[in-house]
């Protein structure tokens, strides 16, 4: 007798006392829906109302994305479903000799990706006929003695080749970030597809809500309501966790309705959204360029995005006009940890190739940008604008094609991933994502749209 979802939530002898009671009666109905077990009318009522849809399934989906607020028992969800599809289902026929069917969490960063683990391995721990199963645990895998395997990883394409995946769950899908890639959410889901294809596996997402845009809002427009092969649920934090006081929704919507609407009500955020096409940038972008030498015929200019050399990069960007377009000629970035002063005397240096005696860079750090550049006979400028000021005047240049940007990925990514926001007032500001970088996009964005007063010799841009 095989056992079911409902068997594994509700079954004392499995994890019933966890997911038995009153507070996952909405969970329960969700997940016996998303694997096509009939429905009782509550169930039925409470289906229908976390997925739009007019009726109940009749099989099981391959795919369910879940749009679901904080605290509404992300987590202790996904480690269930792991161990489901792990521990409950033979998968030995469709395995070759030596192969191992494997599930796979995947999380938008390390801290995540351990708190979800802790949870699977708890779970398998506490019940002693599942615990007889574990044969090899390690910090990010569980292997079993049915030729299955539990692995926890960070979001990225390169660790889900080479695979044989059963299940995949994709953990706070709406906020995997990458610096190589300005679409990494559509490009692991594209990725983990063909390793799911031997085993027909499963893709289970789970996350709250953010922007307009990728693949979990690509999903809920898509399929959300409709009567499609993937399903799509959206529910509130208190819905999926009622014993989430309403209180702290409450106090959460007072600090930031548009905030809290997102984390809690699970709703889409409308103040947010792209700040400028890919397709505009890959224009500008010249295939196979990484950089450019010094030309005696034209003038050089430069902005730095300085660091302390701890938790950001420092970056600098180079360039010059020519014909009416800006030419970025060379980009550096150094990560932390460094030490200022060194990358300050490499910057230099690399200025002086390009005979530059003068920088811009912002405030940071008060004066010490400032005194070590004058070290190196550099003057640094404070700029005059603002980081959102400074790319919103690069925009126009960028969707005008009046620029030539390095062939460089992590530049792309991070001009790509930029975001609009719309504050209370209705004044926009520009920044990246929660979570990504904006090193290289600041020091190009400075380049571009920070001109100084123009001098006889300088160009127009």
């Amino acid at each position: 007798m095989s056992v079911t979802i409902r068997d594994a939530m509700t079954d004392p002898a499995l994890f019933g006392d966890q997911f038995g009671g009153v507070s996952w009666k909405v969970w329960r109905a969700l997940l016996a829906g998303f694997y096509g077990l009939p429905l009782t009318r509550e169930e039925r009522a409470d289906f229908l109302t976390l997925t739009g849809r007019q009726s109940t399934p009749r099989r099981a989906f391959d795919e369910l994305w879940l749009v679901v607020g904080r605290r509404g028992g992300k987590s202790q969800s996904a480690a269930l479903l792991a161990v489901f599809e792990a521990a409950f289902n033979d998968y030995s026929d469709r395995l070759s000799p030596g192969e191992v069917a494997t599930v796979m969490v995947l999380a938008a960063d390390r801290k995540q990706a351990r708190s979800v683990f802790r949870y699977i391995s708890g779970m398998l721990h506490a019940n002693p006929m599942l615990a007889r199963m574990i044969a090899r645990e390690d910090k990010e895998a569980i292997e079993l003695t049915n030729r299955t395997a539990i692995e926890v990883h960070t979001a990225s394409f390169r660790a889900v080749r080479g695979y044989t995946v059963a299940c995949c769950i994709a953990d706070e899908v709406a906020f995997w970030r990458s610096e190589d890639s300005a679409n990494p959410d559509h490009e692991i889901i594209n990725a983990i597809r063909p390793a799911m294809a031997t085993l027909n596996g499963k893709l289970i997402a789970l996350s709250s809500p953010y922007a307009r845009r990728g693949a979990l809002w690509d999903a809920y427009r898509q399929n959300y309501g409709k009567e499609t092969p993937i399903l799509v649920a959206q529910a509130p934090s208190r819905k999926m966790n009622p014993a989430l006081p309403q209180r702290i929704v409450d106090a959460a919507l007072a600090r930031d309705q548009s905030a809290a609407a997102s984390e809690y009500l699970a709703q889409f955020r409308s103040d947010i959204e792209g700040f400028v096409k890919r397709e505009a940038v890959e224009a500008c972008i010249v295939p196979g360029r990484i950089e450019l030498p010094y030309l005696a015929q034209f003038q050089y200019r430069a902005f730095v995005d300085p660091s302390g050399g701890s938790k950001d990069s420092m970056t600098l960007a180079i360039g010059h006009e020519e014909g009416g377009t800006a030419v970025v000629d060379a980009i550096r970035e150094v990560k932390p940890p460094f030490s200022p002063e060194s990358v300050v005397a490499d910057f230099a240096e690399l200025m002086r190739d390009y005979r530059i005696s003068q920088v811009e860079g912002d405030r940071y750090g008060g004066e010490w940008p400032r005194e070590r550049f004058a070290v190196h006979r550099i003057t640094y400028e404070v700029a005059h604008k603002t980081r959102s000021e400074l790319y919103r005047d690069m925009l126009p240049l960028i969707n005008s094609g009046r620029v030539e940007l390095p062939d460089d990925e992590r530049l792309l990514a991070q001009l790509c991933s930029l975001e609009r926001r719309t504050g209370r007032g209705g004044k926009d500001s520009i920044d990246h994502a929660p979570g990504a970088h904006d090193d290289r996009a600041n020091a190009v964005a400075g380049l571009l749209a920070n001109k100084r007063k123009p001098r006889k010799t300088a160009g127009t841009w």
